[in-house]
């Protein structure tokens, strides 16, 4: 095989320049340390697995972070947004005037459901699994009158972590639900990059659709031809989310956050989710991104949703269980 390199001054420019895009560095290089800094590149990046007892309750995810202290998910700010990585369940987002109708009877629900709002238990965490666990109440059925029990497991394995989302009818009636991830991730995630400069790349050419909503975000039917550059490349700008959030359909189930000269980047799949959120707090430079994959979409604009006829939603049969898993990794 033909050499890529004329001379040794190209080579080991391009060696230093490999070393600085692993480690995040700036500074020169000089060859008679490429071994050593090499050998301290760290290849392996994790989720810390240590919880405190609020992140039991809520069952939210606290933090993503690399071997070389990048922290990847949004940490939480109350002049953009609180909080970090809701999980949600039975409904996604909204509900006009927080009201829907199940069994001919009316009831309310806050804003995506009842799972970020309830204590979970923990009940397994071994390090790199943990389970958490939801189950119905006189608290809950009051809200969502079904028996059920909702696990969220989170699994890490290198640096990947799947999210899995578990329901089990424990009702004698169907259930009919919604649930999604709603994670924020930092925007930059490296120094002397700005948001803009960031890009969300799926993983295959689409022709995704924007979901029309009103200024209120309930569902209106009009839904328009999402442009990406090549098919596959939506570049981020804040100006995107002056109107709220971005949710497409017929969207690759893979994109990836990434940014030109930047090694760190963040990929999110999502084989069974049918909708995908892209979200910052409105009008401000938030500098983050929530990647939201959702399996169902808000309630219709100028009605009161009535759970049995909203064609997305999960119909459960009584005894059984319903699965759908979710990836985060990190490079």
């Amino acid at each position: 095989m033909a050499n890529k390199h004329e001379n040794l001054t190209g080579l080991f420019t391009d060696i230093a320049d490999a070393i600085r895009t692993k480690t995040g560095g700036t500074g020169a290089i000089v060859a008679d340390n490429f071994p050593d800094e090499i050998a301290a590149i760290d290849t392996q990046e994790d989720l810390d697995p240590e919880l405190t007892d609020q992140d039991a309750k809520i069952a939210e995810l606290q933090s993503i972070l690399g071997a070389d202290g990048t922290e990847y998910l949004w940490q939480g700010d109350a002049k953009y947004w609180s909080d970090r990585a809701l999980n949600i369940f039975p409904y996604v987002a909204r509900l006009n005037g927080g009201k829907y109708y199940l069994d001919g009877q009316l009831h309310e629900m806050a804003i995506h459901g009842i799972a970020p709002y309830r204590d979970f238990t923990v009940t397994e965490n071994d390090g790199t699994r943990m389970v958490f666990e939801l189950r119905a109440d006189d608290k809950t059925y009051a809200e969502y009158p079904r028996n059920f029990v909702f696990r969220i497991v989170y699994a890490l394995e290198g640096k990947t972590l799947t999210v899995s989302f578990v329901c089990e009818n424990q009702d004698e009636r169907t259930m009919y639900f919604g649930l999604g991830g709603h994670p924020g991730f930092n925007v930059p995630l490296a120094p002397g990059k700005k948001f803009e400069d960031y890009r969300l790349r799926f993983a295959e050419t689409c022709a995704p659709y924007r979901v029309g909503f009103n200024a209120d975000c309930f569902v209106t039917h009009e839904d328009t031809l999402f442009a990406l550059e090549d098919g596959r490349v939506l570049n981020l700008r804040h100006d995107l989310f002056d109107d709220d959030a971005i949710v497409l359909r017929n969207m690759a189930r893979e994109g990836t956050l990434e940014c030109d000269g930047d090694g760190h980047a963040v990929t999110v799949k999502y084989p069974g989710m049918g909708y995908l959120g892209l979200w910052h707090w409105p009008k401000t430079d938030a500098p983050y991104i929530c990647i939201e994959p959702w399996c169902s979409l808000p309630a219709d604009a100028g009605s009161i949703t009535v759970f049995e006829e909203q064609r997305d939603l999960i119909a459960l049969e009584p005894g059984k269980t319903y699965v759908n898993d979710w990836t985060i990794s990190i490079s």
